[in-house]
């Protein structure tokens, strides 16, 4: 398994991570549990989850796959040592009261939900604890521009940093991290670091996948300039890229028996609902098959062979699952293959992000 480093850390991670967000809502503790194991057996011992999770994201399952976690460990002494545990703090509320009231977030709510992580989580300490979005009004999950006119930050980035500098020094935290973020946003939160003798970010956990590659629109060159590494999500694209949907119609008629992108009306609000990601992620799981691959062994072995991407975020509902995609990373991809992906880039763009 190779392993990498995260930004300017001694942060040692897998190139693999595995994402727990269906744990709590289509995967069931036990069969969570059984995947946690054989991750590890396997040699993927980079857990990431966080607070707001399960998704699509309820009050009822709010904190569930923490707490999954945090049982797993119970029942796995020594297990913890092993394990790379990266959790996230929610940005402002985006509808979710139940997480916290008001816009959000202020020292005080980081120092709540880092507490509430520890509890559920059953640990010390998180060796990688992230902003899961920013608290400025920025374009994500989606959205394309910059709005000024909605801007409702009110607490400074050097807020959120001193407060994160606050769990690093009691122990409770053992690097920081960033999510959903823009250039802007890690080049201050590198400056203001740098500047106040505060945590530097190690990371940025933004989408990147065959129809989103809008990272390499200029956000790869300020993590590679000032030593920040991509922790990539979506690598299937929600499933887009499985090649599960392509025989099912457009849109909302997608079979709803197929994955959580059909099922949960929330996940298709958003980008990855669009009709044009739908027709560029077929043509990229007709590529695969044109050159003996599956369209997942495609996606992943994609994100294995570009420079921009430390690890990659898969998330599993089951132990095939897991096996297939952890072989799909050792897969080589021609530099022809890589060409024919980048042709269909040009003309299709980014139509998930």
């Amino acid at each position: 398994m190779k392993v990498v480093t995260l930004g300017q850390s001694d942060l040692r991670v897998p190139h693999i991570c595995l994402g727990t967000m269906t744990f709590g809502e289509q995967v069931p503790q036990a069969e969570a549990h059984a995947i946690l194991s054989r991750s590890l057996e396997l040699g993927v011992n980079f857990f990431d989850t966080a607070e707001m999770y399960a998704v699509p994201a309820r009050a009822e399952t709010y904190g569930a796959t923490e707490t999954i976690l945090g049982n797993w460990f119970a029942a796995n002494p020594g297990k913890r040592q092993q394990v790379v545990l990266a959790t996230k703090v929610a940005g402002p509320s985006r509808g979710m009261p139940w997480i916290r009231d008001g816009l959000g977030m202020t020292p005080q709510d980081i120092a709540r939900s880092c507490e509430g992580s520890l509890r559920r989580l059953q640990t010390d300490v998180i060796d990688l604890y992230q902003i899961h979005w920013p608290e400025r009004h920025v374009p994500a999950f989606g959205a394309i521009a910059y709005q000024p006119e909605k801007e409702t930050s009110q607490t400074p980035i050097h807020d959120q940093l001193e407060a994160l500098g606050k769990l690093v020094k009691a122990g409770k935290v053992r690097h920081i991290g960033l999510s959903n973020e823009t250039p802007y946003g890690v080049h201050e939160f590198v400056r203001l670091a740098e500047q106040h003798g505060l945590p530097r970010v190690v990371s940025t956990q933004n989408a990147y996948c065959l129809v989103n590659r809008q990272y390499e629109n200029a956000l790869d060159e300020t993590n590679h300039r000032l030593g920040v590494s991509l922790l990539a999500y979506s690598p299937l694209a929600f499933g887009l890229l499985t090649g599960k949907y392509d025989e099912t119609g457009t849109g909302d008629g997608l079979d709803p028996a197929l994955g959580r992108i059909a099922r949960f009306a929330s996940v298709r609000k958003q980008r990855w609902g669009r009709q044009p990601a739908l027709d560029a992620a077929r043509l990229y799981n007709q590529l695969a098959r044109d050159h003996g691959l599956t369209p997942t062994q495609l996606a992943l072995a994609f994100c294995a062979h570009k420079w921009q991407v430390a690890s990659t975020i898969i998330g599993v509902t089951s132990l095939a699952q897991l096996e297939e995609d952890v072989k799909a990373f050792e897969l080589p991809l021609s530099p022809e293959l890589m060409k024919a992906i980048d042709a269909i880039r040009q003309v299709h763009r980014d139509p998930a992000a």
